[in-house]
């Protein structure tokens, strides 16, 4: 009785398996930016972000200080390197066309706040990136100091005193993307009768 057990568990395995990659050899699990997820892919990256969030990300407090110039330091850097995907002060107002052909949409933190999350947080996901989403690491562009201060004014952002949230408004969308001018006509490109 155990070894029908044992075999009916490696047939199903086997064929679930062969279903998989059937399904993905034929394409029938959805590839495009603009396919809404399944509940196993949302389950699945989910929970491995949370994951390694809770194994990997700094617990302690963030090494930069919270000050005014630090607060406007972050600002400056995050409208250098975040605003193209992540937004201005006007939060979902703002999405640039890149940011809404993104799949998974990233978040306009305005509106969708990282205000709650742990900074140790914030610094890994600005570091390390996030995979298959988009969000790029940071690790080779920016010093970790500029990381954290990026970090520091996320976690502020919803309660910014006078002069950064003056920095914070200024701050403004990228600018559209410069269409290519059109490639001139050579007489050797013309047909004539």
């Amino acid at each position: 009785m155990l070894r029908g057990f044992v075999l009916g568990v490696a047939a199903t395995i086997v064929v679930a398996a062969g279903a998989t990659w059937l399904a993905l050899e034929n394409g029938r699990i959805p590839a495009n930016a603009d396919a809404k997820p399944g509940g196993l892919e949302v389950w699945a990256a989910t929970t491995s972000l949370e994951a390694t969030l809770k194994r990997e990300a700094p617990k302690g407090p963030n090494p930069v200080a919270l000050t005014d110039a630090n607060l406007i330091e972050g600002i400056k850097l995050y409208g250098q390197h975040c605003v193209l995907c992540h937004g201005t002060a006007a939060g979902d107002a703002s999405a640039s066309p890149v940011a809404k052909g993104l799949y998974p949409r990233p978040p306009q933190l305005a509106s969708d706040g990282v205000e709650d999350d742990r900074e140790g947080a914030t610094f890994w996901k600005l570091k390390h990136g996030i995979r298959l989403t988009g969000m790029p690491s940071w690790s080779s562009a920016l010093s970790d100091r500029q990381l954290w201060t990026i970090a520091l004014f996320l976690k502020h952002m919803d309660k910014l005193p006078p002069a950064p949230q003056a920095a914070w408004q200024a701050v403004g969308a990228p600018p559209p993307p410069v269409k290519a001018p059109p490639k001139p006509i050579r007489d050797e490109d013309l047909i004539l009768p």
